[in-house]
């Protein structure tokens, strides 16, 4: 049966200040956006920087404190990096999944597979600081979800989203760490398609699809780390962000 397309629209959230450990995120949120004169309305999705939820968490490490080990030392000399971020990366990891050519490449303790374990030295006010991720990115959602719709009365999706690369392909793209109010895959099997054969495989990741999406809006240094997508017919429930992880036993690579 043909299903009418939507008509997506993308807000970008400007004028959001630096975002400080223990600020109130949903309100720092709700105040930029009242001020672009926007409101949110039921099924609106909320995608937000990962860098804006550490912050706020105070997922923030000052390398002056950190002393590195005599093996974060070594791998730092052998990729060319600083070894008290190395430390860091190596605290934050489950497993290393590859160091050559200055790319570290670990597995970290949210099973979540990306280069130096997420931490990340860009868009902060000092440079002897690091940003972590969340420690637990579908928390962050569902505590922002839930403070703006006590304050707004209205029910939306919120996915935390950050930049990650790809193995065999160029480029980065944004993915979700974490989710609130959405399923972050969409079940397209047993479905026909217009040709009347039976999907048996096809699950899409929504969730990453819509954070990639929104990137655009974001942009690396526009200073949109937030943007509110409508018209979206998203697949509601309590999925998890790391619903979108491949099981070891399933997963032909590793």
């Amino acid at each position: 049966m043909h299903r009418p397309l939507p008509d997506l629209s993308f807000f970008g959230v400007r004028g959001i200040p630096e975002v400080q450990p223990g600020d109130d995120l949903a309100e720092v949120l709700l105040s930029a956006v009242t001020r672009q004169g926007l409101t949110f309305t039921a099924g609106d999705i909320l995608v937000v920087a990962q860098k804006v939820v550490s912050k706020a968490e105070g997922r923030l490490v000052d390398l002056k404190t950190v002393t590195p080990s005599p093996f974060a030392s070594a791998v730092a000399a052998s990729l060319g990096k600083d070894p008290r971020q190395v430390e860091v990366i190596l605290r934050e990891s489950r497993r290393i999944v590859r160091m050559a050519q200055g790319v570290l490449i670990a597995e970290t303790a949210h099973g979540f597979t990306c280069a130096n374990a997420g931490v990340d030295r860009s868009n902060l006010p000092d440079e002897d600081l690091v940003c972590l991720l969340p420690f637990d990115p579908d928390a962050s959602a569902h505590a922002l979800r839930e403070a703006i719709k006590r304050r707004t009365g209205q029910e939306i999706a919120v996915i935390i989203s950050d930049t990650f690369g790809r193995p065999w392909r160029e480029g980065l793209t944004n993915v979700a760490l974490g989710v609130s109010g959405i399923l972050p895959l969409r079940d397209y099997r047993g479905e026909k398609d217009p040709y009347g054969f039976t999907l048996r495989s096809t699950v899409i990741a929504v969730a990453d699809e819509l954070a990639a999406a929104a990137e655009l809006v974001m942009g690396k240094v526009e200073e949109i780390p937030a943007v509110i997508i409508r018209g979206y017919r998203y697949p509601e429930g309590e999925g998890h962000g790391t619903d979108l992880l491949r099981r070891e036993e399933k997963d032909l690579f590793r």
